[in-house]
């Protein structure tokens, strides 16, 4: 198995202290490693994984090769410009299908948590089993243990439990509300989609040259010059984003989803975060320098300086060398908003 991860993200939603030239992936979120690092070193551990390849902007190269330990450094390969998953994920697919158009293919995100090793180790195991029995393309759902709004979902069919207990896939959908996550979840037959994929090569491109042929025909152009080492970006600018879910995955009919038992959170806001640290009696979180009086429900990150919060729960107060943030923790996802607003004005050197 050869597996691809997309490392290409600016992690925007983890603002002030994730910087578009120092993203999410490339800092130490949790524990002593980067979030791209864990990645790595999580693949590295499955025997049926022979290569990891990692895509990733050209402006991140150099930091993803100084940075990252166990891939190759002819593996990490760089964007011209973003464009969205499916042209990320194509790219290296054709790259792949000039010399092992028969291999299976598995992409992963930079900057997710995992944990329980064994029990990803016998999701992936399945899913590559199922690609490579037939023209499948496989995906990885996680049993929801609440009803999350932060997540998008994946509907099976419950009545075509299939080769080694994978489903066939009803439909896709997106980040709910409240109310449409409380019925994913008491319906049974949900899963939310961890952006975690599998197929062989020459499976996955025909499926995109049946639903993307555009984007396909580009590809078909770039590879051979991607494998040469030339440039590419005359090609690549005529390409339009698309996400790999809307522009081939909610169209196809061959999608199969193996149900993961292992702990996941895609650590996608500073709120996921919260979820997956631990707390002191009154439910506050402080990492680095700082102390909560009268508060409860806090997360405070602050290194290098000394941050109080009194009187006040439920907030998330981040403060780095350049700039402080504050924000009611129902309110993580604004940050966002935030970080483009300063794209748009005269403090563009602080996103």
């Amino acid at each position: 198995m050869k597996c691809v991860i997309l490392a290409g993200g600016s992690g925007t939603r983890f603002w002030p202290y994730s910087r578009y030239n120092k993203p999410k992936q490339l800092l130490k979120i949790v524990g002593n490693q980067s979030m791209l690092q864990m990645t790595v070193d999580r693949l590295l551990k499955i025997k049926k994984v022979t290569d990891i390849y990692i895509i990733t902007r050209k402006d991140l190269k150099d930091s993803v090769i100084k940075e990252v330990s166990g891939v190759k450094s002819e593996n990490i390969i760089a964007e011209p410009s973003g464009k969205n998953t499916a042209p990320a994920i194509g790219l290296v697919g054709a790259l792949l299908s000039l010399t092992e158009p028969d291999t299976v293919m598995g992409v992963f995100p930079a900057d997710h948590l995992i944990v329980g090793h064994r029990a990803f180790s016998k999701a992936i195991n399945a899913a590559d089993r199922i690609a490579k029995k037939g023209d499948n393309l496989v995906t990885i759902g996680i049993r929801p243990t609440s009803p999350s709004t932060a997540y998008g979902y994946i509907q099976y069919d419950d009545e075509t439990k299939g080769y080694l207990g994978a489903h066939r896939v009803k439909t896709f959908a997106e980040k709910p509300h409240k109310d449409l996550a409380k019925r994913f979840l008491a319906s049974g037959d949900f899963v939310w989609n961890a952006g975690i994929f599998f197929w062989k090569v020459r499976t996955f491109l025909s499926a995109m040259d049946l639903y993307m042929p555009e984007l396909m025909e580009s590809l078909k152009e770039i590879a051979p010059l991607l494998q040469k080492g030339k440039s590419f970006q005359q090609q690549w600018d005529l390409i339009q984003p698309e996400s790999i879910d809307y522009g081939l995955l909610e169209k196809a009919k061959n999608i199969y989803v193996v149900r993961g038992d292992f702990k996941w959170n895609d650590i996608g806001s500073w709120n996921s975060l919260y979820d997956v640290l631990t707390s002191n009696a009154d439910n506050n979180i402080i990492r680095g320098h700082g102390k909560v009086l009268e508060g409860k429900n806090n997360l405070i990150q602050s290194n290098g300086k000394f941050t109080a919060v009194i009187g006040a729960s439920n907030l998330v107060v981040v403060n780095t060398e350049d700039a402080t943030l504050v924000v009611p923790r129902n309110k993580v996802e604004d940050v966002k908003e935030l970080v483009g607003f300063l794209k748009n004005s005269d403090k563009e050197e602080l996103t």
